[in-house]
């Protein structure tokens, strides 16, 4: 008799349970479609989408008489304005580079400190457990609905900007940052390189948020802490007499991705940015999971 069937005393084997993995896949699936269903998701994801649309109109009134949008300071977020109005494709860039420090990962620090807290307010998450699910699994399945999120989140910025940008303003061969020319279509390989960039370097917070949402049993006190912790970094990273710790501050190269748009691509801070991220999610991953296995559920 295989372990997969449901065995009762009296009448020997029955229905065999469905593969683990079929199990996993559909906690998954039903637990991403309740977190993307929520009012509050949805108002996340409508903000974000209209941060580039406001950028695009901003811009377009500005230059309306041919005009500049201003120039690069070399910073991300200035370097893409000055170019928007040359490419609708820049709006890309320019809303990631503007939504990237806070409005992107307040977002994720919402639906990460939510995870596992706002269960238990509810009165839900014994009863996840009760299910065959294990809370290794089920913590797993959680981060794992984040980290879609932060794809979800990164996409709907990049494909708002791309949209804009084409109602908006020209399309076509576009200027890197190195003054060099690229076809519009190796342009829009790019911008799916710097979305894929920017929704790794939400990781960090991603890990962070789930292991705060392990020590409460209040949702509202886990995203507003882990929003508070995300100002704090970014607050710590703008000191100049704390420099010694920036480089191992999860928003320190959160702007990176602008090297994706040099030629050829620089991927020194890029790779430090995604090795910091990947030692955040492995850090707090595992301090959620040693809080989380241990925890007494009650609620």
């Amino acid at each position: 008799m295989s372990l997969d069937e449901v065995v009762d005393p009296g009448r020997g084997p029955t229905t065999p349970r469905p593969p683990r993995w079929t199990w996993t896949f559909g906690l998954f699936r039903s637990e991403l479609l309740t977190t993307l269903w929520r009012w509050r998701t949805l108002a996340l994801l409508g903000v974000l989408a209209a941060v580039p649309v406001l950028i695009g109109i901003a811009v377009r009134i500005e230059t309306g008489g041919g005009g500049g949008a201003g120039g690069g300071s070399g910073e991300a977020g200035p370097a893409f304005l000055a170019q928007v109005t040359n490419n609708g494709l820049f709006l890309v860039f320019a809303g990631l580079a503007a939504t990237l420090p806070f409005f992107l990962p307040m977002a994720v620090g919402v639906v990460a400190g939510d995870a596992v807290a706002g269960e238990a307010s509810a009165g839900t998450l014994r009863y996840l457990l009760v299910a065959p699910a294990g809370r290794s699994r089920l913590l797993a399945v959680k981060y794992a609905t984040v980290t879609a999120f932060c794809l979800l989140a990164t996409v709907v910025v990049a494909l708002s900007g791309l949209l804009v940008g084409a109602l908006l303003f020209p399309l076509g061969e576009l200027t890197t940052i190195s003054g060099t020319r690229i076809t519009f279509a190796e342009g829009l390989l790019r911008a799916l390189l710097v979305a894929l960039v920017v929704a790794a370097s939400l990781l960090g917070v991603a890990a962070l948020g789930l292991f705060v949402s392990t020590l409460t049993g209040s949702g509202i006190a886990a995203m507003a802490t882990t929003v508070g912790l995300l100002i704090t970094v970014q607050i710590v990273d703008q000191i100049p007499q704390l420099d010694a710790v920036h480089p191992y501050l999860f928003s320190h190269h959160w702007l990176s991705f602008a090297d994706v748009m040099r030629e050829p691509v620089h991927w020194d801070d890029i790779l430090r940015n995604l090795g910091l991220q990947a030692l955040y999610a492995a850090v707090f991953g595992s301090a959620a999971w040693a809080r989380f296995t241990t925890k007494d559920v009650t609620s």
